[in-house]
């Protein structure tokens, strides 16, 4: 099935409906949606970043937990598969997937379908409108970076910190000095490097065609990528898509911060959900280059909207603890997801001659 989730799109397969082997899975992935090719004119995907991904789908074995959903990014002008880290807008279809395929029976008015993240672990509910027992699709929830309405899907992770580096702050520390530059290194859902825009001489107001041109710029963060994925524990990143870089700056727009992201050789149109928790995270934390530049709202439940180039992302954060020293107990956020496309695809010739092998293998 083909869907929009959020701001990005993939293909959402059943785990039964593809091989088993790692290998030969990620073979069939790279084959459909058409990599390594920069257009993709030989399978489904965009051609982009965001719409060269996959969800796989399965029932799960954990007690509470409906289904488990492994992300797999798939490169675009390289034969790899990425499996490291999550994506909460692909998130977004797997709950009405799950319904659709019969993995998870419908409620009348709304059904939540709890998810775990094989990629890392990480659990979410989704909240899915199903009048009658149906997957709802229209509706009035509007998300910036997507054009029309939807049904809304609420989103509410439950353990995302340290999901991917194995604590909030692998480091220990809310500001480290990496490759000459203040950064915080942060991972609440996605690994995110943070990073005032105006220590790389730019101003994180800057269209995002005019970023993603600017060369200089790139070479600038691949340097401070590479240094911080050890520090991470994320190890030679060269290969990864993580660690996101996060440029931070004032807000314009009436926002709490202002943000462009690289994910993380392009810059992004919008922002990332796990990217958008985790520069939320980040704003709380005294002393980090979010936290410089954010306007905040009082209290202890935070509504922290992020501004990006083609609108903003509202993400809730309920804290506790001192004010000073907060902790995030909960990250909820609203996304919506659509159905584009139900039917089959077809790997290349040669890779399914190679399926057929092994399964007589």
């Amino acid at each position: 099935m083909l869907m929009r989730g959020g701001t990005s799109k993939g293909a959402y397969f059943l785990k039964e409906d593809l091989p088993q082997d790692p290998a030969l899975r990620d073979q069939v992935l790279l084959s459909v949606m058409g990599s390594p090719d920069p257009r993709q004119v030989d399978g489904v995907g965009g051609a982009h970043p965001l719409t060269s991904k996959v969800a796989v789908i399965a029932r799960s074995d954990m007690d509470g937990v409906d289904v488990d959903y492994l992300f797999c990014q798939v490169n675009v002008d390289k034969p790899l598969v990425d499996t490291t880290p999550n994506c909460g807008n692909i998130l977004a279809g797997v709950g009405p997937f799950a319904i659709e395929r019969g993995l998870v029976k419908a409620q009348d008015p709304v059904t939540k379908v709890r998810v775990r993240t094989i990629n890392t672990g990480t659990l979410a509910d989704l909240v899915i409108e199903t009048p009658g027992g149906k997957v709802r699709e229209g509706g009035q929830a509007r998300i910036d970076g997507v054009p029309g309405t939807s049904a809304p899907i609420a989103i509410d992770f439950i353990d995302a910190e340290g999901s991917v580096c194995g604590a909030l702050l692998p480091t220990g520390r809310t500001v480290d000095h990496v490759a000459g530059v203040d950064v915080t290194l942060i991972d609440n859902g996605m690994p995110v490097v943070v990073l005032a825009a105006a220590s790389v001489g730019r101003t994180g107001h800057e269209p995002r065609d005019q970023l993603d041109k600017d060369v200089a710029l790139k070479a600038r963060l691949e340097e401070i990528r590479l240094a911080a994925g050890p520090l991470m524990n994320l190890g030679d990143v060269k290969d990864k898509v993580v660690p996101k870089m996060i440029l931070v700056a004032e807000p314009r727009a009436g926002g709490s911060i202002a943000t462009r992201s690289f994910i993380p050789h392009e810059c992004h149109a919008s922002i990332g959900v796990f990217a958008a928790v985790t520069i939320g995270t980040a704003c709380v934390l005294k002393g980090s280059p979010a936290h410089a530049v954010a306007h905040l709202p009082e209290g202890m439940v935070k509504t922290i909207s992020v501004e990006h180039p083609t609108g903003e992302f509202s993400v809730r954060l309920v804290l506790e603890g001192q004010a000073d020293h907060p902790r995030v107990v909960s990250a909820g956020l609203l996304r919506t997801a659509r159905k584009l496309f139900d039917g089959r695809v077809f790997p290349r010739w040669d890779v399914a001659a190679h399926i057929h092998d092994e399964m007589k293998g």
